[in-house]
């Protein structure tokens, strides 16, 4: 079963609990911070975007973790693979960041001596601006990014967690925007044009529990003059109202039953994620084959808390079967797909 939620309103009644659960196209339901009763520590907020084409992605994110902020930045290569993510923690924002209640609209930003972020929107064009100072080999990286031309629909799902009511996490992924802008790093630079590059946003709010393993994998691409993207995932939280898969073509989404990413093991008997993965639905609507290019590995692992990493990119060929029955195959399009464990 996929509920679909069709009315808008509150997203929280007076006791800080969720009033519907489901999927929806577009941010129906109001997020605000103030309506949460659960633990103020307990509360997460971020935004993440990534930009991309076929040979550079950078990935940004502004996230107010209320006991821990974090500002991060990825640069990738995939001609000559290789990656840095370089990322600056603050101790107890609870909330100074300020990130705004819904996303089709304003401005998040952090500055001190290594890094000036700021993710700016006045509800037409989303500009990114970031320089981080000594990212890599003692060279500053500065992006200058505008993503436009949003799609008609995105994904959004709200999500209850069965063993505690006052904890959900609202979520937004807005596939295939538009992006034009520059990476530098030290002298060298990278242009990304809206012809080529692509970007997604996820827009994350809620209130986590302590310990959580979630599969995340996202493409934007275009083929034959179509963008052509999806959002899957799954792994945490009550997910028996709506899944988060969805396909989306030029815009419209198209809505998929449950996925699973079948991660390949090794001879040791543990996950191998540079191994050729595989993809299925169980309503027989997506299968894909991904063939790792680049892992970008991390894992924090500091007394209570642990972020363990593996957000895998490369290469998606297979069949996508839309709402109306018919088949959309991709070849070899660039995205990733990722497994994180944490205990935050």
């Amino acid at each position: 079963m996929q509920k679909k939620i069709t009315q808008p309103g509150k997203l929280l009644d007076e006791n800080g609990e969720l009033i519907e659960t489901g999927y929806a196209t577009s941010l129906i339901r109001e997020y605000r911070r103030s309506d949460i009763k659960a633990n103020s520590l307990r509360i997460k907020e971020w935004d993440y975007y990534l930009i991309g084409d076929e040979h550079r992605v950078i990935a940004l994110t502004i996230a107010d973790n209320s006991y821990m902020g974090m500002l991060s930045v990825s640069w990738l290569d995939f001609d000559n693979p290789s990656e840095t993510t370089k990322s600056v923690m603050t101790v107890m924002p609870r909330g100074s960041f300020h990130m705004p209640n819904d996303s089709s609209s304003g401005s998040s930003s952090y500055h001190d001596k290594t890094i000036d972020i700021s993710f700016e929107n006045n509800g037409k064009e989303r500009h990114l601006t970031c320089m981080y100072r000594g990212f890599r080999d003692s060279q500053n990286l500065h992006a200058d990014i505008v993503l436009s031309d949003e799609p008609k629909d995105s994904m959004v799902i709200v999500t209850p967690y069965k063993e505690d009511k006052k904890a959900f996490y609202y979520n937004q992924k807005i596939n295939c925007l538009r992006a034009k802008g520059t990476v530098t790093l030290g002298s060298q630079g990278y242009t990304f044009e809206p012809d080529k590059a692509l970007g997604v946003l996820d827009w994350g709010r809620g209130v986590w529990t302590y310990s959580n393993t979630w599969y995340w994998s996202s493409l934007n691409a275009f083929q034959d003059g179509h963008r052509v993207g999806f959002n899957l995932g799954y792994g945490f939280g009550d997910t028996s109202a709506a899944s988060e898969n969805m396909i989306f073509i030029d815009g419209t989404a198209h809505k998929l039953n449950h996925v699973t990413f079948h991660i390949p093991y090794g001879e040791d008997g543990k996950e191998d994620y540079m191994k050729p993965w595989k993809f299925t639905s169980d309503d027989g609507r997506l299968t894909l084959d991904f063939v790792p290019v680049l892992n970008r590995r991390s894992c924090t692992n500091v007394g209570i808390i642990k972020s363990d990493q593996n957000q895998v990119f490369g290469r998606f060929t297979g069949t996508l079967v839309l709402d109306d029955g018919s088949e959309f195959k991709i070849k070899n399009l660039p995205g990733f797909a990722e497994k994180v464990v944490n205990r935050w």
